[in-house]
This record gives structure tokens, sequence and C-alpha cells, in this order.
């Protein structure tokens, strides 16, 4: 398997759903996700289907075939999202989790790619008679994995006596920058919204040299996250579209042309004539099937496929019934945190000196946070408030 083209197909499939649900969901407010979380539920879920709805989601996930996800996973398990706050970089933390109703048990082999390829924790409930308590169980998880940003992946009355398992991963990221901005320098300046009004917000500032460049209607900005022993690199990104309204065309243009990332990202350091970006706090959370049944993933959510999760011929009649995210991110003068966490419900049925431009972030604009060895795209989103949270 060859690892950057799986992670340019993941990362492919990743913008394409941030495309959909920024302009579908996000059409009036802050929104932030992570795409890699959804994908590695849905790659869970492919692992325990055959037949036509395996079909369905290897080509929704641009893949060959479940060994293709599984290693992936293992992959990004070991190498990319390993917490590398021991020595000095970003504290990560990456982690999936599994609740199976007590009255049945996994396939020996869904339970070995479970153990081996998503390093999964398995749980036996009691959903029959239990279902508040594994819900609180299941967030409990959540927020413990995510540094206490997500209290509930799975609202109240998500799960009930016709749940036979819960698929869930969560994903925290702080990271501190390389070149940290001066608190004392933060000041005031207008926001201007999509409705043509501005608002007064905080703004963060620095005259030091940062990867930057200049397209043709919007510009990159790429802040590298501190760099611990290993050789990752983390950098989050902003895209800044010139025109004021800009944004809608500009996620339109990211999420449908394939690698656009490979070919628009700053590669060399500039003098910035004036720096400036707002900061800003969101927390946004969604049901992702609805989105996803949009863009052809049907055949999870209507049952039959799921086949090679269970020993039990109840495993004929299990379905998707609900995907839920939820996402968390802060952005101020020290660095980033960010969380996130998926939850399935499956029921019974360079350093040149260039040109200098400004980066002034004082309209909306996109934003993604990025492993750039590998290319791995943790978290995306879009900023249209920055007093909203």
């Amino acid at each position: 398997m060859d690892l950057r083209e799986s992670i340019r197909n993941q990362s492919d499939v990743g913008l394409g759903l941030t495309k959909y649900v920024l302009l579908k969901e996000g059409k009036d407010k802050n929104l932030v996700l992570s795409p890699l979380s959804i994908h590695v539920v849905l790659s869970l879920i492919a692992a325990g289907s055959k037949g036509p709805t395996l079909e369905q989601l290897l080509s929704f996930l641009k893949t060959k075939s479940t060994d293709h996800l599984n290693s992936l996973a293992s992959e990004l398990v070991a190498v990319v999202l390993a917490d590398g706050s021991p020595s000095g970089g970003p504290c990560l933390s990456f982690a999936n989790g599994i609740w199976v109703d007590n009255s049945f048990s996994l396939k020996p082999s869904f339970k070995q790619v479970v153990d081996t390829s998503y390093k999964a924790a398995v749980a036996l409930v009691d959903f029959q008679t239990k279902a508040v308590e594994v819900t609180h169980q299941v967030n409990s998880w959540a927020e413990k994995k995510t540094g206490g940003l997500i209290k509930e992946v799975l609202p109240s009355g998500s799960v009930d006596m016709t749940t036979r398992l819960v698929f869930a991963n969560a994903i925290y990221f702080k990271g501190g920058w390389t070149k940290k901005f001066d608190a004392s320098k933060t000041k005031d300046y207008d926001f201007h919204l999509l409705n043509g009004s501005s608002v007064k917000v905080p703004f963060m500032t620095s005259n030091k040299k940062q990867a930057a460049v200049a397209f043709d209607g919007f510009k990159v900005l790429g802040l590298p996250y501190k760099q611990g022993a290993d050789k990752r690199q983390f950098f989050m990104y902003f895209f800044l579209p010139d025109a004021k309204d800009g944004l809608a065309a500009l996620v339109e243009k990211i999420g449908s042309e394939s690698a656009f990332l490979e070919r628009h990202l700053p590669v060399k350091q500039v003098y910035l004539g004036n720096l400036r970006i707002p900061k800003f706090k969101i927390s946004f959370g969604f049901e992702t099937s609805q989105v996803l049944k949009e863009l052809g993933l049907e055949l999870p959510f209507t049952g039959g496929g799921l086949t090679e999760m269970v020993d039990s011929l109840i495993g004929q009649n299990l379905y998707v019934s609900s995907i839920f995210h939820k996402s968390v991110i802060e952005v101020n003068e020290e660095g980033t945190e960010a969380a996130a966490a998926s939850g399935a419900v499956i029921s019974l049925r360079g350093l040149d000196i260039g040109p200098e431009i400004d980066f002034v972030a004082d309209h909306p604009f996109l934003f993604l946070i990025r492993e750039d060895k590998t290319g791995t795209v943790l978290f995306t989103g879009h900023l249209l408030n920055p007093l909203e949270g």
C-alpha cells in the first residue's frame, strides 16, 4: 500500500465531505469537523460489511479494499497520530471504541481487525435494558479521550433497546505555534460578515516571516506548530478569498479538485506587510447520515450488508441508524486546541525572501490542520463570525 496515495485519496474524500457540509450545514454559522474521524468510523463499518454495501463504502472512500483501509488506519494510529508531547511536539490523542450488546460476540476475523488495525477498545454492554447508561458510558469515554472538550457525542435518546453496536472515534490535538503571537499586540479590528455588516473582534498580529502565498482569487497562510523529536510537521492553514463574500466559491473549488492541497500550499516563508488573524473558538456537531446519503452512501443505512461484524444470524438485520459527529477548536496567541468525536449507532433493522504580501483575515475564511510529511488532514472548518462559538 502506498501510504501517501491512500492519504491523498482520504484527503480528497474528506475535503469533498467538508465542501458539502460547509455549504449545506454551515451557510450561516461557524463550523469545524474532522473528516479523518468520520473516515475512520466508516472504515470500521466497511471492515464488517460485504456485498453491495461494502462495494459502495469502498467506492465512497476511494479505496480498493478493506485491507487498504485497515492498513491506512494502522499507519495513521502508529505513525501520524502518535502523541508528540513527550518530545516537545503537539499533544495528540486518537482512540477508537466499540460497544457490543452482550447477547452476542464479534466475529473473530472482525475482532482481529478491530484489535490490530484500529486498536479499538471493545466493551460488552446491555443495550436492551440499560441503553441510557451505555450512552453515558460512550460520552464519558469521548470526554476523557478529548481532554474534556467533547462532553457529548451521542445525544440523549440516540441509543435504545434496538441498538446492538456503537462505534466511536475521538481525536484530540493541542499544539503551540513555533512563533507565538505577542498577546500585548492583539487589538480589536473590524471583521466583515457575509451580510455586509461588521463586528469588532480581537486580532493577533506578528511581523515575523511566515509561510504564505497568493493565488488568483485567494491567499494561503501556513502557521507551523512546534515540532517534536520525530519528523512530523503539523501546520494550520488559512485559505482567505480576496473577495469578502468569496468563501463559498473557494470552498467549492477546494472540495471539487482532486489533490487541490498538493498544488496550493505555501512552500517558502515571506515577509508579510500586514498579518492579522482573529482569535476564535468553535463548537459544532451534527448527525452525518443524511449528508452521507445525499453524497451517495446509502446502503449501510438500509440493512443487509453488515454481516461480518457479529457471530449471529441477527447480523443480517443490522444497519447503521445514525452517525454523530462533534468537533471543537480554539485558536489563540499560544496555539491551537482541537478535538473531535464520531459515533456510529448500529441498530436492528523553504526560507527564500520573496515579495511582501498582506494577509489580513478580516472576512470569512476556510482553515484546516494538516500533518505535512504525510499530507493527513485532521480538522477542517470555516469562520464566518469570530464572536459566535
